[in-house]
């Protein structure tokens, strides 16, 4: 499958879980992919796998914690690839616990990974996307931003506002060739999520499908969105959530 062959894409969070997963499907569809994380080892391996599939990958250090290094991102990916086609806003920050726990450097931390950093990504790279007249943006968002679930008001409201920036960004650079959408993955057996052994099953255990998702899964959609397929795709909010969303 060659359909992203000649496009350059940038997955933040690209190094383990969803990230890595859709670091390799686009490269399996032709895209270099610019893999971007705060672990060299593990993005040095994500880069091998993708040279093993025959495509081109990079590996690109940050943090996301504050504009600046966002801009940085940006400027790296683009000096690598000369532009970004296809941006994958994966990087995200998940703690759960009580409200009255959450302290403000928590709170500022979540936000920063999980609103800031794709708002500054997308100030950065959607412009050149519209100027050239094509660009597909996909962000991931989670279930629990669709609805209430106890301890998840922090990590929850964060996604909910990714969710309505997806909308609003549909709608201001859609007009000019750039298609912006994005999914919402229900429990994902990932190493992020490894610590909540069976609480992951339990979760999962509510929706149709009865467990809990792959990142594979999770990375066929947002390829899909990402691809040719999707061409009149946009400001979607697509649940990959084994069901959840039915229930």
């Amino acid at each position: 499958m060659s359909e992203l062959s000649g496009l350059s894409a940038l997955v933040t969070g690209g190094t383990s879980g969803i990230g890595r997963a859709t670091a390799l499907e686009l490269a399996r569809r032709g895209a270099r992919v610019a893999v971007a994380g705060r672990d060299a080892e593990r993005g040095k391996r994500v880069v091998a796998e993708i040279e093993k599939l025959g495509a081109t990958g990079i590996f690109i250090p940050t943090e996301l914690s504050d504009a600046a290094s966002v801009r940085s991102l940006a400027g790296a990916t683009i000096a690598a690839f000369g532009q970004v086609d296809v941006l994958v806003n994966n990087a995200g920050v998940f703690p759960f616990g009580p409200t009255e726990q959450t302290s403000e450097a928590d709170f500022d931390a979540v936000f920063a990974v999980n609103v800031k950093a794709p708002y500054f990504l997308v100030a950065e790279l959607a412009p050149a996307m519209a100027e050239r007249g094509h660009g597909a943006i996909v962000n991931i968002t989670t279930m629990v931003a669709e609805f209430g679930m106890s301890g998840m008001g922090l990590y929850g409201s964060s996604k909910a506002a990714v969710g309505l920036l997806t909308k609003a960004w549909a709608a201001e650079y859609g007009p000019r060739g750039v298609r912006v959408n994005a999914v919402s993955p229900g429990p994902t057996r990932t190493e992020g999520t490894a610590g909540m052994g069976e609480g992951l099953d339990q979760l999962a255990a509510a929706a149709p499908a009865g467990r809990p998702g792959t990142p594979e899964e999770i990375a066929e959609a947002i390829a899909f969105l990402a691809g040719k397929q999707a061409t009149f795709v946009h400001g979607v909010v697509l649940p990959v959530d084994g069901g959840r969303v039915a229930v």
